[in-house]
């Protein structure tokens, strides 16, 4: 009758684990070639296969990099801002063969053909051209009565 008891109510520490317990688990293969159910060469080729893209991925990484820092000089020497070492090592880092991408060389192209145009004297008489005269008039001569007005106040001569 005891056993009866014992077999249904178990034993309660041997689910601890402390070792007094039997091995009925299957251990985990040591071999990481057959715990991913290949032969030892596949398991190599697989290995080499996957730094290979590793590395491939990384020089692509890096390139984009380089290009975007090469993007960032040449919108510092534009606009004669600080140059920056970190942009400068990125680039030294990718190799002489980095380019800026056509997409923001275009981009950029856009942006400093329209400042030119800006900047010349024609861009100025445009800006001139679309102007409301009527309202500059307007506006000048509020001013100047504004002026008129504080400097009446102010000064006891006027």
């Amino acid at each position: 009758m005891a056993f009866l008891i014992k077999s249904m109510i178990g034993n309660p520490l041997s689910g601890i684990g402390l070792g007094g317990g039997d091995k009925e688990e299957e251990e985990a293969p040591k071999d990481p070639a057959k715990a991913a159910g290949m032969t030892r060469e596949e398991y190599e080729e697989y290995q080499k296969q996957l730094v290979e893209e590793k590395m491939e991925r990384d020089a692509d990484f890096l390139h984009k990099k380089a290009e975007r820092a090469t993007l960032r000089v040449c919108l510092r020497e534009k606009y004669r801002l600080p140059k920056s070492e970190q942009d400068e090592n990125m680039i030294e880092m990718a190799g002489d063969d980095v380019d800026v991408p056509e997409e923001l060389l275009k981009m950029v192209d856009e942006d400093a053909t329209e400042e030119e145009g800006k900047d010349s004297i024609m861009g100025q008489f445009q800006n001139l051209q679309n102007m409301d005269m009527d309202q500059l008039k307007e506006k000048a001569s509020a001013t100047v009565t504004e002026l008129k007005t504080k400097a009446e106040e102010k000064c006891s001569v006027m």
